[in-house]
């Protein structure tokens, strides 16, 4: 199959290692001024799809659980990625396995990227991929309204506006779609990984009302990038990060206090098992908690009773 066309396919439902899968292109169109689609996927060794660069056409897939499963919850997985590629085995396929056994639906967000792929590397081995600071969790209130987005550049802060509309119109879809789905269009939220974890937040705070609404906001190692004013009807949040990861875990810290400080619902763990990001793989870690961690928190929050 030309690995250019996977994503492209308005509608089309079909069946991947067992899993129900539905494909729907969003209206946002690509403002890239090539007319060449050049989005490319690498894969994994068993054939699923790895990491997603150059997105061209932003679309979400729909990963459905057993009908004799179904909580009517839907969670829309915002992968990582530095805004310049997608992590989509790791945040969004083994993601979506996982809370399908949970009898969670889970969608797919494949939004827009930076034109430059290429992930910055540390050019000062203190300060993490190329950012022009360093802050540890005990500085968190240096990112003056939880704005920790490392980029200089403009586009850094535009593409996050971009795919935070594609993320507003990926709810819109869930919604739209709640009936055929055995979906409660009261039980829709995000979880955002990494820069998806911005990206999720600034559609959260960008448009916080109305059908676009989430029920909930699930982070993971994910800071804002972009200025945060929390909503008078914030959804829920949920944040975990590893405590001693550069720059982040001081975001996320920012982000929960924001919420708190308007008195909306927040919960928040910081493991000590790592620098870095995690997935849903085991790493023997104290990260390795985070999933069952999430899953009780939307228990609690009501979002998995049926």
């Amino acid at each position: 199959m030309n690995p250019k066309g996977l994503f492209f396919i308005l509608g089309l439902s079909f069946t991947l290692n067992g899993y129900s899968q539905i494909v729907i292109k969003l209206s946002q169109t690509s403002e890239r001024k090539e007319s060449v689609n050049n989005e490319t996927f690498t894969k994994t060794a068993s054939g699923e799809v790895n990491i997603i660069k150059n997105v061209s056409e932003p679309t979400i897939t729909v990963y459905l659980p057993d009908p004799k499963l179904a909580t009517g919850a839907a969670v829309i997985l915002c992968p990582g990625g530095a805004m310049r590629v997608l992590s989509w085995n790791n945040d969004v396929i083994k993601m979506a396995k996982w809370l399908n056994s949970q009898g969670i639906a889970a969608i797919g967000l494949k939004y827009s990227l930076m034109q430059n792929s290429t992930i910055p590397m540390p050019k000062d081995s203190t300060k993490p991929y190329g950012a022009p600071f360093r802050v540890d969790i005990a500085d968190y209130q240096k990112f003056n309204k939880a704005n920790a987005n490392p980029s200089t550049d403009p586009e850094g802060t535009e593409i996050v506006f971009k795919a935070a509309s594609e993320a507003k119109e990926a709810i819109l879809k869930v919604r739209q779609h709640a009936k055929e789905w055995d979906i409660n269009p009261n039980k829709i939220g995000f979880l955002g990984f990494s820069a998806g974890g911005g990206v999720a937040i600034a559609a959260t705070i960008l448009h916080a009302e109305g059908e676009a609404r989430p029920d909930f906001l699930a982070i993971n190692y994910g800071p804002s990038l972009i200025d945060v004013s929390v909503p008078k009807n914030a959804p829920p949040l949920f944040v975990c990060t590893n405590v001693d990861h550069p720059n982040v875990a001081a975001g996320c810290t920012a982000l929960f206090m924001e919420w708190k400080k308007t008195g909306n619902s927040a919960e928040m763990h910081l493991f000590s098992g790592g620098k870095g990001g995690y997935s849903i793989d085991k790493q023997e870690n104290t990260s390795d908690a985070w999933s069952e961690l999430f899953l009780n928190w939307l228990k609690a929050q009501g979002f998995q009773k049926k």
